[in-house]
């Protein structure tokens, strides 16, 4: 069986080389990495004990499929399996046969294009390490001999699986290669139906067939021809000449104007109420009127509805809403000597008679002189020089 395998894998790779070798991948219009593979091996596998390892050597066979990332690291889905073999011979000499089957996650770097100088290479050689699980059953025949095997296993057996190989792969074309992979796998204690508190060994030798896919387009870059230089006619010396130019503008100055503006504010108060905030928008509004004028002067004047109270009450209702209204107007800052008169006329005037609650308020009146800015607009002219060609 070991025999029939590497001849059918020998015979594969064969004519995979000679069918494809218009192929072969250098100089191609794709690029070598990244890319994805599958492949088939087929080989032999025996597990170290104290055994003759050649006499229970088994055939065995492997599923594989994976990407390169780079031109130097991969990695790969690996199932091997099937057959394996064990042997006693302290006493009486047997052998027995058990099945397994090896899921293992493998890394792979490539040494030749990690320290190449190029991405692709035809032969490429492979550092293997992985882990995984083996799981192996059918142990009947050691079962039999259990009087002699005190570590043999009936029901199968769950172990894990370190491995580290290494492998030599030749691209025969763009999308195949052949390989040859030499692996070790750790394995659990008893693995092989005997006890020696350390980690049993497995050997395997595989000839493989890899199918590789997924390959990514180079960009082609076009060929230029370069444009043929044409040599310019020769240009005349230019002839200059110079002339003057006017450039009319607007000159703009400001001049003092003065005006004479008016103000006037009405503060409304409830009933019975006389109070003014200094805060009030009406006292703010009187005091930034006064701020800028010059001869500024205001008069206040207040007054009481006639419709509610008595006119003796209303007076002096009026009278001290005038005077908090003064009073909150020099708290806002209004100059006293600009206060030019304040009074108050009760209910005996109502200046909304057709509104009786609107005659509770405080009247200020005023005006000041404003000095202002006025932009006066005059036409001038510069010269200036041009130089300009004529011919």
């Amino acid at each position: 069986m070991l025999k029939k395998i590497f001849t059918i894998c020998l015979f594969a790779a064969t004519a995979l080389t000679v069918s494809a070798q218009e192929e072969t991948a250098d100089g191609k219009d794709y690029k070598p990495f990244p890319h994805m593979f599958v492949g088939l091996q087929g080989g032999g596998q025996t597990t170290l004990t104290d055994y003759n390892n050649l006499k229970i050597a088994t055939p065995t066979a492997s599923v594989y499929f994976g990407a390169w990332f780079t031109s130097f690291v991969g990695a790969r889905l690996h199932f091997n399996g099937i057959w394996n073999k064990g042997g006693y011979s302290k006493g009486p000499d047997f052998k027995y046969s058990y099945k397994y089957f090896t899921p293992n996650v493998d890394l792979l770097v490539n040494v030749v294009t990690l320290f190449g100088k190029k991405d692709y290479y035809p032969v490429n050689a492979y550092l293997i390490g992985g882990m995984g699980i083996n799981y192996a059953w059918d142990n009947d025949d050691a079962v039999a001999h259990k009087a002699v095997l005190p570590g043999v296993w009936s029901d199968g057996r769950l172990s894990h699986n370190a491995r580290v190989g290494a492998m030599v792969d030749w691209n025969v074309a763009k999308h195949w290669s052949i390989n040859l992979e030499l692996a070790a796998n750790s394995l659990n204690d008893r693995y092989n139906s005997k006890v020696n508190e350390k980690d049993d060994w497995s050997l395997t030798a595989q000839i493989g067939v890899t199918y590789k896919f997924g390959f990514k387009k180079k960009k082609v870059v076009p060929v230029v021809e370069p444009t043929p230089v044409v040599e310019p006619e020769p240009v005349p010396e230019p002839v200059w000449e110079t002339r003057i130019d006017t450039i009319w503008y607007d000159d703009v100055t400001f001049k003092d104007v003065t005006a004479d503006r008016q103000i006037k504010k009405e503060i409304f108060f409830g009933l019975k109420s006389d109070g003014v905030n200094q805060d009030d928008a009406q006292i703010t509004a009187v005091a930034n009127f006064l701020k800028g004028v010059k001869d500024g002067e205001i008069t206040i004047t207040s007054y009481a509805d006639k419709g509610t109270g008595n006119s003796k009450n209303n007076m002096a209702y009026s009278k001290k809403r005038a005077e908090s209204t003064k009073k909150a107007l020099i708290a806002k800052g209004v100059d006293p000597n600009m206060i030019k008169k304040v009074e108050w006329k009760g209910d005996t005037v109502q200046p909304y008679p057709n509104d009786n609650d609107k005659n509770r308020l405080s009247v200020i009146t005023g005006h000041g002189v404003y000095t202002d800015k006025e932009k006066v607009v005059s036409k001038k002219f510069r010269t200036r020089e041009v130089r300009y060609q004529v011919q």
